[in-house]
């Protein structure tokens, strides 16, 4: 015979089937590695579910969620790349498939605060005020992140389509 779940544990596995997938899509804009956002994602909600009966309380379990993902995200991309550099010649080897689709290849060219900024305001939908409250950051920095991330990506795309013609 099952065992009723707890209200706190019902609660909490509403939150989880009601943002994992999206909180897995944004980070896998920010680490363009699908397997990582997971892992990271994975690794918020377990620390999450570790502090559940202080934090199901909060009014945005999942923004707390997605901060811890991104936090993880970021200190396991630092810890990869610490005296590594990067080189376009790995990103255009990228397979076919959303890993190595132009928006991703694109995304990698960015640096990780940039990226971060874009996918929290533009795929996230939040407003700068809360992007800049997510990253510890003021909220001029974050426009600046925004403006320049933008206007890379563009470059990148341009420079893309000039190379396909």
């Amino acid at each position: 015979m099952k065992q009723a779940a707890l209200p706190g544990e019902v609660a909490f596995e509403q939150v989880y089937r009601s943002c994992y997938a999206r909180l897995v899509g944004q980070l896998f804009l920010v680490t363009t590695d699908h397997a990582e956002a997971e892992e990271a994602v994975q690794e918020a909600f377990t620390r999450l579910w570790a502090q559940w009966p202080k934090l199901r309380h909060y009014d945005n379990p999942e923004a707390w969620t997605r901060r811890v993902a991104l936090n993880i995200a970021v200190s396991r991309w630092r810890r990869r790349t610490r005296g590594v550099q990067l080189s376009a010649a790995h990103d255009l080897a990228a397979g076919p498939g959303p890993e190595g689709s132009d928006l991703v290849v694109a995304l990698r060219a960015l640096p990780v605060k940039q990226r971060q900024a874009l996918v929290l305001h533009h795929v996230a939908g939040l407003p700068v005020a809360e992007v800049a409250a997510e990253m510890s950051a003021r909220p001029g920095t974050v426009k600046s992140w925004l403006s320049r991330g933008r206007a890379a990506l563009a470059r990148l795309v341009q420079d893309k389509e000039a190379t396909s013609s």
